[in-house]
């Protein structure tokens, strides 16, 4: 009996050496398995993956090679335009000088201003014509905006301009009064002298 107990002994000794050897053979068999099915649905075995994986790449560098376009596209700005130069319609300038200065005292002082006035126009002679013609109720009307200058409104910077603007104003009002057009375009001082 002893010796049955012995040869038992000695049969479960080696059943755990067995079993550990099935487990690590069962454990590397799920490992294999394990790894090579993940390689079958990552497409290891597929053998168009090659080819797709080609295709995406050459996808992706053409969609930056067109990014890259739009973008220097953008950066260029929109394309300018060249137009014709059209063609430029010039007015013939006439002009007109009064022949008489006028003289006006400066309001609250000693001193005269005495000017002559030339004028300007880009329409016909009709113009010119009617400034003759009015030739008396023009003058009149200068002198009338002369007489309102007074010694500050003398020494301002601008002074001259503003004037030959009024008087401007003033000349195509009796032109517009008798002939039911003006026309002058601007006020020339040929003469322009303060004592």
């Amino acid at each position: 009996m002893a010796d049955e107990e012995i040869e038992a002994g000695e049969g479960k000794a080696k059943s755990p050496i067995v079993t550990y050897i099935l487990i690590g053979v069962g454990a590397l068999i799920t490992l294999a398995v394990t790894i090579l099915a993940t390689m079958y649905f990552v497409g290891y075995f597929d053998p168009d993956s090659a080819e797709r994986i080609e295709q995406t790449v050459q996808q992706l560098e053409l969609d930056a090679a067109s990014a890259r376009e739009k973008a220097e596209e953008l950066a260029r700005g929109p394309d300018k335009e060249k137009l014709d130069s059209p063609e430029l319609t010039r007015f013939e300038n006439t002009y007109m000088e009064i022949e008489r200065p006028l003289v006006a005292n400066i309001v609250n002082s000693r001193k005269v201003m005495q000017i002559k006035v030339a004028i300007m126009t880009h329409y016909d002679d009709r113009v010119v014509a009617n400034m003759e013609k009015h030739e008396f109720a023009i003058r009149s009307a200068l002198l009338d905006v002369m007489r309102r200058v007074d010694e500050t409104t003398l020494s301002a910077p601008n002074f001259r301009k503003d004037l030959a603007e009024r008087m401007k104003t003033a000349m195509n009002a009796v032109l517009e009064n008798y002939e039911d057009f003006g026309g002058v375009e601007a006020v020339l001082f040929t003469e322009f002298v303060v004592q």
